[in-house]
């Protein structure tokens, strides 16, 4: 699969309006697009004593389905993977973690003409 810049500006664009939306609502942003060898979390918050992993999805349409449809098991595992490398490299000890979906959907504009935030997601 090739990315174009639209598709990866619409990505970005997302992942920074899904952060803004958390703060609003009292979430606390730890750390963006952290990566390792397992792959990428988009976003690590704290919501009270939750540690947060959010997965951001950004469409445009739905030809192909919700924002939220397009994580397949498989991304499933991977994120699974890569929060607990994350939890073990930062240390997080027996905080609560669990994982959020922010789903996105834009006109072709890139406009935002829905968000879903679906809690503990995974």
């Amino acid at each position: 699969m090739y990315l174009t810049r639209e598709r990866i500006s619409l990505g970005r664009a997302g992942e920074e309006y899904a952060a803004k939306y958390l703060q609003k609502r009292g979430f606390r942003i730890v750390e963006r697009n952290f990566r390792c060898k397992l792959g990428e979390l988009d976003i690590v918050a704290r919501d009270g004593p939750f540690l947060v992993f959010t997965e951001v999805r950004s469409m445009t349409g739905k030809a192909f389905g919700s924002p939220q449809e397009s994580i397949t098991d498989k991304k499933k595992k991977k994120l699974r993977q890569v929060a607990q490398f994350y939890a073990k490299f930062r240390n997080v000890g027996d905080t609560p973690m669990r994982f959020d979906v922010v789903a996105i959907t834009a006109d072709s504009g890139g406009n935002v003409i829905k968000l879903d935030h679906i809690v503990n997601a995974l």
